[in-house]
């Protein structure tokens, strides 16, 4: 236990002194002349009297233990670390291809809007990539705007501009988006179907490096019967990702819930917070009230 005002503990000498002068003062002794009678020391009496008196005493000791703010440490709770996830979608012209009974673009965005149920208490952003990267939705706990966003950048309605697949590009925006929270982990989850123009040459490793130093963990999903991309493996691996193949609706969804299993959330034990412990001494001093003011009507040294 601990005190807010601990110094204020020092005026518990007053009590101390005030208990001590009880039992240690004299006189109040009075001679009543009875004859015949033999004469009691009213020892008993006397120790029940001078205890009733100290009870003043301890009441104002426990005044002073409640003025100095007595205090305990809560019991430590475990703490959900929240990830920060950035979903990376390709909006390429080869998205608009049949996919189950839509094409790959709604597919895609139809497991990203059931993704965000399984973990309800984590930070979502959106982005869109093709030859060019558009955030759409920053890092947020209300996932509105990105179960909102499928109507409003489907493949058929962006500029020309998007019409190539350049992931490389899109990682590295990714990352300067989830760079800015500095809580949480960080993870991208990229969903393509497309071949990458930009990650040869060695820059998927430097792409991977940069991922790694920002502690990003990156998980792919390629959308359709396309080959995987060999410089892709290598940046999702590396990362502590993995980089999965959905060749119809059914798959994609199990892919899913295979990333939520794989990327669990993390608990991380919280600091002991102090908490106000005023009930224990708050009942005391009742306790002493009430004792004292019963003892008042009888136990007492009265004149006559």
């Amino acid at each position: 236990m601990t005190f807010e005002h601990p110094y204020l503990l020092l005026f518990l000498v007053a009590p101390l002194a005030l208990a001590w002068w009880v039992w240690r003062r004299q006189g109040r002794r009075v001679v009543l002349p009875f004859d015949h009678g033999k004469p009691r020391s009213g020892r008993a009496w006397a120790i029940l009297i001078n205890g009733m008196e100290t009870l003043p005493a301890l009441l104002l000791a426990v005044v002073v233990v409640i003025l100095a703010g007595p205090q305990q440490y809560a019991e430590p709770k475990d703490k959900r670390v929240m990830t920060n996830i950035e979903f990376c979608v390709d909006i390429s012209g080869s998205m608009t291809a049949k996919f189950g009974e839509g094409n790959r673009y709604d597919a895609s965005m139809a497991a990203i809007d059931e993704f965000l149920n399984y973990r309800a208490e984590d930070a979502f952003g959106l982005t869109f990539f093709g030859s060019s990267v558009l955030h759409w939705c920053p890092l947020t706990n209300d996932v509105s705007a990105i179960r909102c966003a499928t109507p409003f950048m489907r493949p058929e309605l962006v500029p020309p501009w998007f019409g190539g697949t350049e992931i490389g590009k899109a990682l590295l925006a990714c990352k300067k988006v989830l760079v800015g929270r500095q809580e949480g982990d960080r993870m991208i989850l990229l969903i393509s179907d497309g071949f990458s123009s930009d990650l040869g040459s060695g820059s998927d490793t430097e792409i991977a490096r940069q991922l790694i130093d920002e502690n990003i963990t990156v998980f792919a999903v390629l959308v359709g019967d396309a080959p995987l991309q060999p410089e892709l493996v290598n940046i999702t691996s590396a990362t502590g990702g993995e980089i999965f193949q959905a060749s119809d609706p059914g798959v994609m969804e199990s892919i899913f819930k295979k990333i939520d299993g794989m990327k669990q959330t993390r608990m991380e034990r919280t600091v002991a917070e102090t908490m106000d412990f005023y009930w224990p001494f708050s009942l005391a001093g009742l306790v002493l009230l009430a004792m004292s003011t019963l003892g008042s009507f009888g136990l007492r040294y009265t004149p006559w």
